[in-house]
């Protein structure tokens, strides 16, 4: 009896050992009704970033929006240290503007998925130059950088949404999304550039049909194309669709023979956002991605492709997203996580301050903007070559802004209603506490200001946010200066908060530095939410950087933790930094 029992243990345990040791289930994201699920049969709320830059420049990335496409751009360098540098200059653009290291930046922030903007002709050769017409030639370059980026997302538990930004021969009228060259078929004009397209969505999706850190496939960026009507510039009016939904229906087909496994991404006419005729749906892995730019995050502003959603049962994605100011940031993604909806934002790094990383303006790079706008002379491919040089290396992460302000407010700031400091806020006697570093949080937390947030695609709605485009992504309005930054354009009624840590006795004094070209400004400051007895007159400097020096007695202030607000009771001021003294 106990040989017996001992021998139906001992099966017992070795049949628990090869299940434990047979293949592991693995993680693809799948289309479940409304949602995206993992493995598991949970649903994942995608929070995602684009690589906009990397693979795919678009002028206004670079300050270059006179300039526009990317193989423009191209020229325009070719031009100044001619085609060998150039072919350098980018084969180094390539290698430094997204590294492992920014991947791991990412996941540390909060993101889960990487969208990723590519373009065709590092995949394949355009239509026109194949040697063999009808033939696809594959180019290994963007194979390896995509087979790289894939590893960097799964060492971080990331998935990786491949994007068909430029595919052949352009899908729109908006010429720098896809790298268009108007005097060549566009997609829609060519059956040969459509041919190539789905031969490489076939390519891709057999190379990464078993990895299940590819989150999807996003086949085509953005149509704006009119079918039914070539006047209809942006292909918001069109009716039909007939031919995006021929091309997403073959595409599909295409993938599915080589890739059951992965979901893929549609995007309808119109910038994304023009859906008639696409449906009904003829796959059941498929998500609609809608973008959204600039206008209010209201319910209403999304609510016909939540409709959508519940008429065809298909989960939606805010595939793309961005450019605007922090404010606008925190509810649009607490609008769309609020009803379910994952989102990828546009971009993590360019020149300028709305995105996590800015890449610095190389000395000299203006007198190359200049000479390419044709305002100043040409450079010596000398200046030229250390000018560009300067820009690769500006690329690197460590070399980059970070803005801190713009995580925050992607991520805590959605669920989080309180302020925390911008930076170091010990304060000791002699402290001097630049005025920009006002707290981090939402409008009406950590700061207020009249206009936050630019509302650019809604008629009538006439906003900027930050109206000097520097230093942070908040609605305060920020310049540089011989010095550092200042806060400008104050108008009655703001204010700006500061959570500082006291860790001297006897504070009890601040110093305002201030400017104005009238005595008109009034400023009162709260301590702890107490107001001081009387407003402080802001006097006339003679100029809106001849700074002066604005005494404030104040209560004083213990050691420990203290919440300061500086009120525009009156604006029209200029307000640089704040001094504490004994």
């Amino acid at each position: 009896m106990q040989k017996t029992l001992f021998l139906l243990l001992s099966l017992l345990a070795l049949a628990l050992t090869a299940c434990n040791s047979g293949p592991r289930t693995k993680n693809f994201l799948k289309v479940q009704g409304h949602h995206i699920v993992n493995n598991t049969g949970d649903t994942v709320i995608l929070r995602g970033m684009g690589l906009g830059g990397w693979m795919l420049q678009e002028g206004y990335m670079f300050r270059l929006g006179f300039i526009g496409q990317q193989y423009r751009i191209r020229e325009h360098i070719e031009d100044v240290i001619g085609a060998e540098e150039t072919e350098r200059f980018y084969t180094q653009w390539l290698a430094n503007h997204t590294r492992k290291a920014d991947i791991d930046s990412m996941a540390a922030w909060g993101f889960n998925s990487i969208r990723l903007p590519m373009h065709y002709n590092l995949y394949t050769l355009p239509a026109e130059a194949e040697p063999v017409a009808g033939e696809h030639t594959w180019l290994d370059t963007g194979f390896a950088m995509t087979d790289s980026l894939l590893a960097w997302c799964e060492a971080n538990n990331m998935y990786l949404i491949l994007d068909l930004h430029a595919a052949p021969g352009g899908q729109g009228n908006d010429l720098n999304i896809s790298d268009r060259d108007p005097d060549k078929p566009s997609f829609w004009e060519s059956e040969e550039n459509r041919a190539k397209t789905i031969a490489l969505w076939r390519k891709l999706a057999e190379r990464y049909a078993n990895e299940e850190w590819i989150g999807g496939y996003d086949v085509l960026n953005e149509t704006n194309w009119g079918f039914e009507d070539s006047t209809d510039f942006r292909g918001t009016a069109e009716k039909t669709n007939a031919p995006l939904r021929k091309f997403l229906v073959d595409v599909t087909r295409a993938i599915r023979e080589v890739d059951t496994n992965h979901i893929i991404f549609l995007e309808g006419n119109g910038f994304a956002n023009n859906y008639n005729g696409i449906f009904p749906k003829w796959d059941d892995n498929l998500v609609l991605s809608f973008h959204k730019y600039g206008n209010p995050n209201v319910k209403e502003a999304i609510q016909r492709f939540i409709d959508l959603r519940d008429e065809h049962n298909i989960p939606l994605w805010l595939g793309e997203s961005g450019e605007n100011s922090n404010t606008w940031f925190t509810e649009a993604i607490e609008l769309c996580e609020t009803n379910g909806i994952g989102w990828a934002w546009w971009q993590n790094k360019k020149m300028g301050i709305n995105q996590p990383l800015e890449i610095k303006q190389p000395i000299g790079y203006g007198k190359l903007l200049d000479y390419w706008a044709g305002k100043g002379e040409k450079p010596s491919p000398e200046e030229a070559r250390q000018t560009l040089n300067e820009w690769l290396e500006n690329l690197k992460l460590e070399n980059n802004i970070f803005h801190r302000d713009v995580v925050d407010a992607m991520f805590r700031q959605v669920y989080a209603h309180d302020a925390v400091p911008y930076g170091d806020n010990r304060i000791a006697a002699g402290t001097i506490l630049p005025a920009v570093n006002f707290d981090m949080g939402r409008q009406g937390v950590a700061y207020y200001d009249t206009d936050t947030a630019s509302y650019h695609y809604t008629p009538g709605m006439n906003t900027q946010g930050n109206r000097g485009r520097s230093y942070r992504n908040d609605g305060v309005d920020i310049l540089p200066d011989s010095t550092g930054h200042h806060v400008f354009h104050i108008e009655d009624g703001e204010w700006l908060q500061y959570t500082v840590d006291v860790v001297d006795e006897g504070i009890r004094s601040l110093t305002l530095t201030v400017a104005s070209e009238k005595a008109t400004g009034r400023v009162t400051i709260l301590i702890d939410g107490q107001v001081l007895a009387y407003p402080s007159v802001v006097p006339a400097t003679g100029g809106a950087q001849h700074w002066t020096h604005l005494a404030v007695e104040i209560p004083q202030l213990a050691r420990g933790k203290h919440v300061l607000r500086v009120r525009a009771d009156r604006g029209g001021f200029n307000f640089k930094s704040i001094a504490f003294g004994q």
